[in-house]
């Protein structure tokens, strides 16, 4: 018969959880300094958004350390490289943007598989990129850009680079549209808008903030976003997919991702963590000024939309033979 010492024993023996965090296999998580690894250089936007949230996940976790390293190389595939090398314990995660789909049909002979050796753990903002044309231009909207092009000029847009929602945007708009999208590649979007400005450049697809400059001097025009859904932060701007392309939905985002086969105790406690971080009120109004919108989904959600994206990036690589 078990006696009430032996029942006090046993509840000193079993391991609690302790703070947020949370226990697999007896081990504390965490129990060392946790790495984000970021494929991106310093000064970027996922650079800001990862410094942004970094501490209050570590916060969320009971007060732990939760340390941002710049990683990059050969598109984004070092960073990520190095996380699916690492252990599956929730101490080393990747914190990627779109080019996480992208990237296994850039960098070839990869030694490990994006789609299998990384689970998602959140979405931390999301914003659609920008259409936007030289103040001279002569289209005053979408379908005057695509009459333009029908005339067989080719319309060169300038985007942040190679791969970027820019890049892919352009593409999949000319190949739908009919017309030739000549790609311009630049180390940023605010180098392509000061081209754009200056009337060196027709067209851009770049971040809302980096159009936003050169749109309110009258420099430039904005002729449509590239999400399906209207941002509500982009008032009086048309979709791409409601000014005659249907479905036309191309989105950036900054995400979470661990190790594929991480205990599932510990991916619900950087789950809650994560989700603690972006839900925090002064990181919702800094990713808004950004011109993001804080990111809402679940871990299940946000799976489901890397699956929509993953065959939408396959489709338009196959669709139109684009080259990164």
């Amino acid at each position: 018969m078990t006696t009430r010492r032996t029942l006090l024993l046993g509840a000193l023996a079993a391991p609690a959880i302790l703070g947020r965090g949370a226990r697999a296999q007896g081990t504390r998580f965490p129990d060392r300094p946790i790495r984000i690894i970021l494929p991106y250089a310093p000064g970027g936007q996922s650079d800001t958004v990862a410094r942004l949230i970094a501490p209050r996940i570590g916060a969320a976790l009971g007060g732990a350390s939760v340390v941002v390293e710049n990683r990059t190389g050969a598109g984004g595939s070092i960073g990520a490289g190095i996380v699916a090398g690492a252990p599956a314990d929730g101490h080393t995660l990747l914190f990627d943007a779109p080019s996480f789909l992208i990237v296994p049909f850039a960098v070839r002979n990869l030694p490990f598989d994006y789609e299998k050796d990384f689970v998602p753990l959140g979405l931390a903002v999301s914003q659609p990129y920008v259409l936007g044309v030289t103040a001279s231009f002569p289209g005053q909207d979408l379908a005057g850009l695509v009459a333009h092009g029908k005339t067989g000029k080719s319309i060169g847009f300038g985007t942040p680079g190679v791969g970027s929602i820019g890049h892919l945007a352009g593409a999949l708009l000319g190949s739908r549209a009919g017309i030739t999208m000549e790609h311009v590649a630049y180390r940023g979007g605010a180098d392509a808008a000061r081209d754009l400005a200056a009337g060196n450049l027709e067209a851009a697809i770049i971040t809302p903030n980096s159009l936003d400059v050169v749109v309110q001097t009258g420099r430039a025009r904005a002729l449509g976003q590239t999400s399906e859904r209207p941002s509500p932060l982009l008032p009086g701007i048309p979709t791409i997919a409601s000014a005659g392309f249907p479905g036309f939905d191309l989105t950036s985002w900054n995400a979470a991702f661990a190790r594929a086969g991480t205990p599932e105790p510990i991916l619900e406690a950087l789950d809650r963590a994560f989700r603690a971080a972006v839900d925090d009120p002064a990181v919702q109004d800094a990713f808004r000024r950004m011109g993001g919108e804080p990111g809402t989904e679940s871990r299940a959600e946000f799976g489901q939309r890397l699956l929509r994206e993953r065959a939408l990036v396959r489709d338009i690589v196959e669709r139109t033979g684009i080259t990164f």
